[in-house]
């Protein structure tokens, strides 16, 4: 199997995940934080919503320069879904541009003085920053329900909330 049909495979299934996350955010509680240095519920939803386009996004280019920004706190769970239903399919098109020929190519990030903060293969920006970064991200969420009583979906196998397994 091919690298990129492994992480479109992958990708696939996670989003899926993700999806049954992020349907559970209440939208009553978009700016609950379970600490003051915590980002809000809504920010950290529509971050997990919107990472795996983004950095992907990063991923189509050889070099990318920091903007900064932050982008808007979405107002309901309907925003954040649209946003992570967008950036799925943007996230498996930019996978699929990249392709098997360019995960090697190195990728990199400057900042706004041109300075380079961060390098790596294209393979390695995909699963650490657009990956592994969204996974963790989507773990907090998690955190963020059980804290406000929403029942947890299935993740990796059963929470206490469900089980996909009991018949």
């Amino acid at each position: 199997m091919s690298a990129t049909k492994a992480l479109l495979d992958e990708f696939e299934a996670e989003a899926a995940t993700t999806r049954r996350v992020l349907e559970r955010v209440p939208a009553d509680k978009l700016a609950w934080k379970p600490h003051d240095k915590s980002m809000s519920l809504g920010k950290l939803a529509l971050h997990v919503a919107m990472s795996p386009a983004f950095i992907t996004d990063w991923a189509v280019q050889d070099t990318v320069t920091m903007s900064g920004g932050n982008p808007p706190d979405p107002t309901t769970t309907k925003e954040i879904l649209d946003a992570h239903d967008t950036g799925a399919a943007k996230t498996k098109s930019n996978i699929s541009s990249i392709g098997d020929a360019n995960m090697g190519k190195m990728w990199a990030i400057q900042g706004p003085d041109g300075a380079t903060m961060m390098s790596m293969p294209k393979a390695n920006l995909l699963r650490t920053i657009a990956f592994n970064h969204t996974y963790h991200h989507r773990g907090q969420l998690s955190v963020y329900l059980r804290l406000l009583n929403v029942p947890v979906p299935s993740i990796y196998g059963p929470s206490a909330d469900e089980n996909p397994w009991a018949k």
